[in-house]
């Protein structure tokens, strides 16, 4: 009875074993039991995005200079598509004269000159009246209203004639009225595209008795026709 009682107290023993289960072939298992991490997942913080630097407010650029061909019309005196050749300088000087002699108009551009069709300020069209093909022979006769065309690369800007304004190229600050921004008046800020049609009072002055010229050949009187912009097509 004895030898029995211990066979059954050695078989509940086996039944509470800490050694892995077995297979069906009485092997030990490789499997393991999974175990669960107690630690909770959590997302990852989103990484800021860098800041924007602030909007800057776009400044329109000046204006560019007109380049192309630039060529003028003006019905009421004859002239048909005269060319307008642009330099820098100031109005009949030395490299504005060559311009001349050519046939053609000149356009002085740059601190002593004017700016480009167009554009706010002055446009300074020169050329010869009683020489070189005459082609602002008729110029003087230019009234108030009367329109003059200037066209670059298809587009036409269209200038009425306002006033005459006559200088005498003997005295600096009639030369200066000539070229400034605002025409007839240095100094003061131009606040739209203007034109001034310059040319020589030759005729005139001869007939009063004055032959005075520069070493260039200007007469002392140049006779400015005046316009503004009004339409751009």
């Amino acid at each position: 009875m004895r030898l029995v009682g211990a066979l059954v107290v050695l078989t509940a023993l086996a039944g509470c074993s800490d050694t892995a289960p077995t297979g069906d072939s009485g092997l030990p298992s490789n499997r393991t039991t999974p175990t669960t991490d107690p630690t909770p997942t959590t997302e990852p913080a989103p990484t800021p995005s860098p800041a924007r630097p602030p909007t800057k407010t776009a400044v329109p650029s000046p204006r560019p200079t007109v380049s192309g061909p630039v060529s003028m019309s003006i019905p009421a005196i004859g002239v048909r598509n005269l060319r307008v050749v642009a330099y820098t300088g100031t109005a009949d000087d030395r490299p504005g004269t060559r311009i001349q002699n050519r046939g053609v108009a000149a356009s002085p551009r740059g601190r002593d000159g004017g700016v480009g069709p167009g554009e706010i300020g002055n446009f300074i069209v020169t050329g010869h009246r009683v020489s070189h093909g005459r082609p602002l022979e008729r110029a003087p006769e230019l009234r108030n209203g009367d329109h003059v065309l200037i066209r670059v690369d298809g587009t036409v800007y269209d200038y009425v004639i306002t006033r005459t304004m006559t200088i005498s190229f003997r005295k600096p600050a009639e030369k200066a009225q000539q070229n400034a921004a605002v025409p007839g008046n240095p100094g003061a800020k131009p606040t739209q595209p203007m034109l001034t049609i310059s040319t020589c009072a030759t005729p005139e002055d001869h007939a009063a008795g004055n032959y005075w010229h520069d070493d260039l050949g200007n007469p002392e009187h140049r006779i400015n026709k005046i316009g503004t912009l009004v339409t751009t097509r």
